[in-house]
């Protein structure tokens, strides 16, 4: 397993615990049920959770395809709601690593190919 998909199943665990974090115990909702909320929240990163656990080697990529609705929410609570603006920068931050580490492995096969094929000068 490389270093890149270490930090991407990190990313995954991470990234669910800080929905369940968040929803049931540092800043609960006040018009539902936590429990409720944090499974909503909980069930974009739930799949590549799941595949981290059973180290597929998919589980990078659905953990950065749910990663781009988490950035978005963060960015979103960010600049909304000032009184949850520590957790929303976190769980953005949180989805850009998962973002980049998830394609850390592939950008870098990429562009190691189209070096080997350059001609030498």
């Amino acid at each position: 397993m490389s270093r890149a998909a270490r930090i991407t199943a990190v990313a995954v665990l991470a990234m669910l615990a800080l929905q369940l974090a968040w929803r049931l115990w540092l800043a609960p909702p006040t018009q539902a049920a936590p429990w409720t909320m944090a499974l909503f929240f909980s069930l974009p990163i739930l799949p590549a959770a799941v595949l981290v656990l059973l180290r597929h080697r998919r589980a990078g990529f659905w953990g950065a395809l749910a990663a781009l609705l988490y950035f978005c929410h963060g960015v979103m609570l960010a600049w909304s709601e000032p009184e949850v603006r520590g957790l929303a920068l976190a769980e953005a931050a949180l989805a850009s690593v998962l973002v980049v580490a998830a394609s850390w492995d592939g950008m870098r096969a990429r562009f190691a190919a189209r070096r080997a094929r350059r001609p030498a000068v």
